[in-house]
């Protein structure tokens, strides 16, 4: 494997389990150490601590950090390890949580809270990273976690949509406030992606079969955390060193099928 993040030091949130565990794992392959920032270290799928599994598996230096995105304090806890590291050099604003609602019952505590993890905690992540970067006169790569949901919509969850539309326009204004620092800002919005929270919380998606989703999806079947993985190692790596203010769709083409049942 070619070591392209070689010297990196990648901050990913969310990073212990599903698409944050994949992304770690991934970049880590490819060179970068990490620092995984999560409510827990522990997979929720089960299995070795990403972090654990990185220095195992990839020898690469790897750690763990306690970290809910909607403290601010706690984000600024996660990138100042990264700079005890060698300095965050990447960061994965992956961290966020996804819910079914009915809009007209939807409550203000409700709204808070999934703004709090879904935005407040990308702008404060991108916020910390940033600051470290411009500090060191580091460049870097700031990835954000959206949903095609920013702009395909559901209308069964309203507020979830709501949050994934602000992160796609917050990706392109840090885009062009941080490009002159040398520091890409871009997000990926994927469909479906098949993870413990997509399984046990949403029943893949309001108790429609795996079989629906795959009929839904030109390429015929449900996303899977590497297809993120991958994509988050792209716009990571000097292969997107072009790439700023873009949004990465990874849905198999169900965004070319005006949301295909999604």
């Amino acid at each position: 494997m070619p070591d392209w993040l070689a010297d990196d030091v990648a901050v990913v949130t969310g990073g212990s389990s599903g698409n944050g565990r994949a992304i770690s794992l991934t970049l880590a392959e490819h060179g970068a150490n990490v620092v995984v920032a999560d409510l827990q270290s522990d997979p929720r799928g089960g299995g070795v601590p990403t972090h654990e599994k990185i220095q195992e598996e990839y020898g690469q230096e790897a750690a763990y950090v306690e970290c809910n995105v909607a403290n601010v304090s706690d984000l600024r806890d996660a990138i100042d390890v990264a700079d005890e590291l060698g300095g965050v050099s990447i960061m994965v604003n992956n961290a966020g949580i996804t819910h079914s609602d009915e809009f007209l019952e939807t409550t203000e505590e409700d709204f808070d809270r999934i703004m709090d993890i879904n935005v407040k905690g990308v702008f404060f992540g991108a916020q910390a990273a940033a600051k470290s970067m411009v500090e060191a006169g580091r460049s870097g790569s700031i990835i954000n976690m959206s949903s095609v949901t920013s702009f395909i919509g559901r209308g069964d969850g309203v507020r979830y949509s709501t949050s994934k539309g602000a992160v796609e326009s917050m990706t392109y204004a840090l885009a062009d406030r941080l490009g002159p620092e040398g520091i890409r800002v871009n997000s990926i919005h994927p469909s479906m992606i098949e993870t413990p929270m997509t399984a046990d919380d949403l029943e893949l998606i309001d108790n429609e079969s795996s079989e629906e989703h795959e009929q839904a999806t030109p390429l015929g079947r449900i996303g899977q955390p590497q297809d993120v993985a991958d994509t988050a190692l792209y716009l990571a790596s000097p292969l997107a060193s072009f790439i700023n203010g873009e949004t990465m769709v990874v849905d198999g083409g169900v965004t070319t099928t005006m949301g295909g049942g999604y």
